[in-house]
């Protein structure tokens, strides 16, 4: 009556390519090398390095990224040093810092954000391939 599953019932079930899961680096962790990343990714720690996502990434209050973010959305609320190349939404809100130049398709700029540098923003300005910028002239 109560056992009708069997033991394989049980188990997590195995995915074909990546994960859905999100990507953890806690408060008080330092992570120094490039991350790259096909599922989503937060940071609530340091980060000395660049990270590459297919996803998206949120940088916390509490964290921080000294080099360049590439990811398909970003929702910063920390500090970056480096620069930020988000394919479609870019996220700059709360307190946070930002020193470097951003690439966004689109983006948004709360009140009490601070950021310098330059912006290159809309659907035609950034393309992603392999982490550098292409600018599409248009007519």
């Amino acid at each position: 009556m109560f056992n009708t599953k069997q033991k394989t019932d049980m188990l997590p079930e195995k995915t074909n390519g990546g994960s859905n899961g999100t990507t953890l680096i806690g408060a008080g962790t330092t992570v120094k090398g490039d991350i790259s990343s096909k599922s989503d990714l937060r940071i609530d720690g340091t980060i000395v390095g660049n990270i590459n996502c297919a996803s998206k990434i949120v940088i916390g209050a509490s964290g921080l990224v000294e080099g360049d973010i590439s990811g398909n959305q970003a929702d910063i609320v920390g500090k970056v040093s480096g620069n930020i190349r988000a394919k479609d939404l870019l996220q700059l809100r709360g307190d946070c810092v930002i020193s470097g130049d951003i690439y966004a398709g689109k983006l948004q700029v709360e009140p009490t954000a601070t950021f310098n540098g330059q912006c290159h923003m809309g659907a035609n300005v950034v393309g992603m391939n392999n982490g550098s910028e292409q600018q599409v002239a248009t007519v």
